[in-house]
């Protein structure tokens, strides 16, 4: 199985804005599936729209985010925090999925080191609080930013299901941190650092 997800869009002063969202999964000895999704801005504090394949328009609150956005909107919000992001803190935002929309919770966890081919990075868990549901087929994923690199994310695990899950980890210093990694015992805290949101990880 392969899935690949592209997310368009701009950055307005609540983060992310999502104008267009794509995903191809592709199961072997079954037909490609395509999902497809374009937003609607909303005006004067109205809500926004989201559109499907087949013309369904369904509501989107202002910070709507879909399956790809939300993981670099996760980074901007972490960045861009007035105050250092502490263990236990939960972040929320609308969701706009394929079948409906939803609130999403990630709840941050302690800090981490990991090894990655870059080199030993400091990282800040972020679990969402969902249970993984076979028959809605939603992108659950568990994520790792990196303080040190601008909050973008450094490890993902997506579950596939009760038994199964996909692990992407960077395999380089993307183009926008180049620079050698503080050594592990210099890591910095989780201050924020200013933002700059990248493309989502995509398939390994």
């Amino acid at each position: 199985m392969s899935r690949k997800v592209v997310s368009e869009g701009r950055l307005g002063p609540d983060g992310l804005v999502p104008k267009r969202y794509e995903e191809d999964t592709r199961v072997l000895f079954s037909r490609a599936r395509r999902v497809t999704m374009t937003f609607e801005p909303g005006e004067a504090g109205k809500p926004g729209a989201v559109i499907l394949q087949d013309g369904t328009r369904r509501p989107a609150p202002v910070g709507t985010q879909d399956s790809a956005s939300q993981f670099v909107q996760l980074a901007w919000l972490f960045g861009t925090n007035p105050t250092p992001i502490q263990p236990g803190d939960k972040v929320s935002f609308p969701l706009a999925l394929s079948r409906r929309s939803d609130q999403w919770s990630y709840v941050v966890g302690d800090p981490v080191t990991l090894d990655t081919p870059a080199g030993p990075v400091q990282a800040i868990h972020a679990k969402p609080q969902r249970e993984l549901d076979p028959w809605r087929r939603d992108l659950i994923a568990e994520v790792w930013f990196a303080p040190a690199l601008q909050y973008l994310p450094v490890r993902m695990q997506v579950a596939v299901d009760a038994d199964t899950f996909a692990m992407m980890v960077m395999d380089g210093l993307p183009e926008l941190v180049k620079q050698p990694l503080p050594l592990p015992d210099r890591l910095p805290s989780t201050a924020p650092t200013s933002p700059n949101p990248a493309a989502a990880p995509s398939n390994p």
